[in-house]
């Protein structure tokens, strides 16, 4: 089956067809979907969204990008969500979390260090839950490893991993698997496609990152000229199809084998039958 283990199913660009777009991707075979917070203002939105269909699953976390207008007083109400709902099984991760140093507005000294303390916050949280993480790193994968040191194990998936081999492998020395989306199909993409094509079959999870991160054939229009473009869970089966193409596996087996994978990060995700 196929499972898209990160979309952001809740943002504004699905609220005019958010039923047509699950029904999509039901129909295109996906069958859980994974729904990450990313701030205290839609902990509650995902949570119901989630319970809305069979295969809503969801995180709860604050985004690296969300940290700035964020204080004290989120990191209690996610504590207090994640005590609250503890035993939710489609609750199956804190995230969507972690630092991203790819943004000028947030990689001042003052804002990465501020980043840093949430994330580290959230990390401990995890444990606290017993819950694995989703992680957020644009330019910051080492940073993430530190502190993932410190806090091991924990485990998950390091979503829309785009980070070197060596990198790559501390990840999943620490237990992680890496997300694979639609930055894949792309021919320019060279450095995640030797990933997505060298590691193990067995490092590699499904993902979307809907509404963002539009696979190749969504991002150009009938010219060939590059546009904005809406991401669904639906078009996870075309990156399943670019994924088994570029490894020259069977399409059945690599949907299989991301989907035991996916289950392994967050085991939570095999606790409730999907649809």
């Amino acid at each position: 089956m196929l499972i898209d283990t990160h979309c952001h199913l809740d943002a504004t660009e699905f609220d005019a067809d958010r039923a047509a777009v699950i029904a999509r991707a039901v129909a295109a075979g996906v069958r859980q979907i994974v729904i990450p917070a990313v701030g205290r203002s839609n902990f509650q939105a995902v949570r119901d969204l989630a319970w809305s269909w069979p295969g809503g699953r969801y995180a709860l976390g604050i985004h690296p990008l969300y940290v700035a207008q964020a204080d004290d007083q989120d990191l209690l109400a996610l504590a207090q969500c994640l005590h609250a709902w503890q035993d939710d099984p489609r609750l199956v991760a804190v995230g969507e979390i972690g630092l991203d140093f790819f943004v000028p507005d947030h990689n001042a000294p003052a804002q990465r260090a501020r980043q840093e303390i949430f994330y580290a916050h959230q990390l401990g949280l995890a444990r606290q839950f017993g819950l694995p993480v989703l992680l957020h790193g644009r330019k910051s994968q080492d940073v993430l490893l530190k502190y993932l040191r410190r806090q091991s194990p924990i485990g998950g998936i390091a979503h829309a991993f785009n980070g070197s081999f060596q990198q790559a492998h501390q990840f999943l020395d620490l237990g992680f698997s890496l997300g694979m989306g639609g930055a894949l199909t792309f021919d320019r993409a060279l450095q995640i496609r030797r990933l997505a094509t060298q590691l193990p079959i067995g490092a590699l999870v499904l993902e979307t990152d809907a509404p963002d991160m539009a696979p190749a054939w969504l991002g150009r229009d009938a010219q060939g000229h590059a546009q904005p473009a809406r991401n669904e869970p639906a078009e996870i089966a075309g990156v399943a199809d670019c994924l088994a193409s570029l490894r020259g596996e069977a399409r059945a087996a690599v949907i299989g084998q991301c989907a035991a994978n996916a289950q392994r990060s967050l085991p939570r995700l095999a606790l409730v039958q999907p649809i």
